[in-house]
C-alpha cells in the first residue's frame, strides 16, 4: 500500500516531553544537519531542471530481516553504491516525510527518478507564480500539503516542509498577513515551569496570537504545534535572512514595546489550504502504475485572499487609498 505513515512511540513520548499534544500520526524526527544539502543545492537555472517523475519501490528482504531491508533500499537506491543509497535515501525520506527507522517491512515508498538536483525540482509549487511577478517577495504557506514556497517577482527561490498548527486545538489561521517582528533566538511563552523551549530564526506574522515561523524539532508528520510553524533548521535560516520586516519610524524589527510606529509593511505571508485528513500530508496521487505529485494551485491574485487581521485591513485600505490618487 503506498504512503504508509504509521504512528510510533516515541514521536508520540517527544510531543508529551515538549507539552505538546501528540498527533495519531506521531512519526520520530528529521535529522535536520543532514538534510542540509540537499536543500540548499542550486542550479544555475531555474528553468533548466527537468521534470522530474516518481515510482514506487516496496521496502522488503526474502529474509524477513529489516536491516537487510533497508541495505537492500540503499543498494537499489544507489545501483549497487551503498554509500550513494543513504546519501539518497535522505531524500526519500524527505519527499516521503518518513524516516526509514519508522518504515515496515512491506511498505511502500515513493522514489524519485533522478536525484542530485536543486531541490526545487521536486517542488509541488509552481516554479512561476503569475500572479506574484509585480511582488518582490510573496511566502506561501499550505497547510494540506505542508509546506511552504517563497517566491520573488513570481519566481519560486525556495521551497521545503513544514509543520503548522494542530488542528484539533490550535490551527494556524488561513489568510494574507506580513512578516511583522523576527528574532533570531527566542524562548516561547508556552514554555513550562522550569523549562525553556527555545526557538531559532523567528519571524512574526501575526502579532496578536504570537504565531511565528521558526526552528524546531521538525517531525515527519502533519500538524503538531500550537499554532506556529515549524521549519527544517537550514529553511528558517534562509527564511530569517530573505523576508522582509515590517519598517518602523524607529527602524526596531523586534517585538519590545517602544518599536514606534508602523511605516509600511514586511513581506506578503499567505496561509493557504486545508489541514490534512488524520493530521498528515499526502503529496502524491496514487495512480496503479506510478504515483504523480499533486501541483499546488494558487490565486490568480495573491489579494483576493481574504486579509488574516485588522492590520492586513488597515494596509490595504492605505494601498487602495494610494491607487485612487
Amino acid at each position: 500500500m503506498p504512503w504508509i505513515l504509521r504512528s510510533v512511540v516515541i514521536g508520540a513520548m517527544l510531543a508529551i516531553v515538549a507539552g505538546l499534544p501528540a498527533p495519531s500520526t506521531a512519526q520520530g524526527y528529521f535529522d535536520q544537519f543532514e538534510l542540509e544539502n540537499i536543500l540548499t543545492r542550486r542550479a544555475e537555472s531555474l528553468d533548466a531542471l527537468p521534470e522530474v517523475y516518481y515510482e514506487y519501490m516496496v521496502y522488503d528482504d526474502p529474509s524477513g530481516n529489516s536491516v537487510m531491508a533497508r541495505n537492500r533500499l540503499y543498494s537499489r537506491l544507489g545501483n549497487g553504491d551503498m554509500k550513494l543509497g543513504h546519501q539518497r535515501a535522505q531524500l526519500v525520506e524527505l519527499l516521503n516525510r518518513i524516516t526509514l527507522e519508522n518504515v515496515s517491512l512491506g511498505d511502500t515508498l515513493v522514489v524519485p527518478t533522478q536525484y542530485g538536483l536543486d531541490f526545487r525540482a521536486y517542488s509541488p509549487f509552481p516554479r512561476y507564480y503569475p500572479g506574484a511577478r509585480d511582488h518582490d517577495k510573496v511566502f506561501i504557506i499550505h497547510k494540506t500539503i505542508q509546506a511552504f514556497a517563497a517566491y520573488e517577482y513570481g519566481t519560486l527561490q525556495r521551497w521545503g516542509i513544514v509543520n503548522t498548527g494542530n488542528p484539533d486545538s490550535t490551527a494556524t489561521p488561513n489568510g494574507r498577513f506580513n512578516f511583522n517582528w523576527k528574532e533570531e533566538q527566542r524562548v516561547s511563552t508556552l514554555s513550562p515551569p522550569g523549562e525553556e523551549w527555545e526557538m531559532y530564526w523567528v519571524f512574526n506574522f501575526h502579532a496578536a496570537r504570537g504565531i511565528h515561523v521558526h526552528q524546531y524539532a521538525m517531525p515527519t508528520g502533519g500538524p503538531t504545534s500550537h499554532g506556529c510553524v515549524r521549519l527544517v533548521d537550514a529553511d528558517a535560516k534562509w527564511i530569517y535572512d530573505w523576508a522582509e520586516a515590517w519598517n518602523t519610524t524607529t527602524g526596531h524589527i523586534g517585538p519590545a514595546s517602544g518599536r514606534g510606529k508602523l511605516k509600511s509593511p514586511g513581506s506578503m505571508v499567505l496561509v493557504l489550504g486545508e489541514d490534512p485528513p488524520e493530521h498528515h500530508p499526502n503529496p502524491f496521487l496514487e495512480k496503479r502504475r506510478y504515483p504523480v505529485l499533486k501541483r499546488v494551485s494558487l490565486p490568480t491574485d495573491p489579494y483576493s485572499v481574504e486579509p488574516g487581521t485588522p492590520q492586513q485591513e488597515m494596509w490595504d485600505r492605505l494601498r487602495k487609498q494610494r491607487a485612487s490618487r
